[in-house]
């Protein structure tokens, strides 16, 4: 049985969501066991039956996309699978936003009325470009009426990064400066979740749980491309429901 994490928010009663873990599937080695991502050198036999599984608990059909660290976001209901973008939107029943990651953050993201969805992949490239901006344009709501849940992504002790990073985050914003600290000489721990909740409280999203999560650190519980290299992919899906 996959483990899954339920986001701990306020959506309307006809929004569902999850991410998944590393556990439950019937994988092996470094995809150990319930990977979901076809690129990454798994059987695409092993591949399938997890998404068969995933699939028993995702009322609409995930829409998997080519992820590309951009910001690009797709309908799906015109969409097709394997599209170049890192962000999808549904407006209907029947479908199933999903981001695949391990290490970069998943956002998930829904309105008050659940009258649209939408999840991005926020890799520090695509979170830097914009990837969350152009995905809460992309739903043609106002910005109040938006909550967002972060998922498991590494964690601010263990994401090292050089000051390109960083200066290309103060670059846009003085304030995400709060988001790094520095560790040794031009190197910096960086925190996404930190620098995803800056960019929403700007854009006016001022409701934003989840976070806390580190899949660098917790190697039994998520995939950490950082931290192994060769490994597979959790998803975060979310949904509407039908009436």
């Amino acid at each position: 049985m996959p483990e899954f994490i339920v986001p701990d928010w306020p959506a309307p009663p006809n929004v569902g969501a999850l991410s998944t873990t590393r556990q439950g599937g019937c994988g092996s080695g470094p995809y150990d066991s319930f990977n979901l991502a076809t690129h990454v050198g798994d059987s695409a036999d092993v591949v399938a039956a997890n998404r068969h599984s995933l699939r028993a608990h995702v009322p609409g059909a995930p829409l998997w996309l080519c992820q590309v660290h951009g910001t690009r976001c797709v309908d799906l209901a015109t969409a097709d699978a394997g599209v170049a973008a890192d962000a999808g939107l549904a407006r209907a029943a029947g479908y199933a936003c999903a981001v695949l990651t391990a290490d970069c953050l998943p956002v998930l993201l829904c309105d008050d009325q659940g009258s649209v969805v939408a999840a991005a992949h926020a890799g520090w490239r695509g979170l830097e470009a914009g990837v969350i901006e152009t995905t809460v344009a992309a739903m043609g709501v106002p910005a109040a009426r938006i909550m967002a849940w972060l998922g498991p992504a590494i964690g601010p002790a263990a994401f090292e990064v050089g000051d390109e990073v960083r200066t290309a985050f103060l670059r846009a914003d003085d304030g995400a400066a709060q988001a790094f600290v520095a560790h040794g000489a031009d190197k910096w721990l960086c925190d996404l979740y930190a620098l995803a909740r800056l960019r929403l409280a700007r854009l006016g999203v001022e409701r934003v749980s989840g976070g806390g999560f580190c899949t660098h650190g917790e190697r039994e519980r998520f995939f950490s491309y950082r931290r192994d290299g060769d490994t597979g992919r959790m998803a975060s899906l979310v949904w509407l429901n039908s009436d």
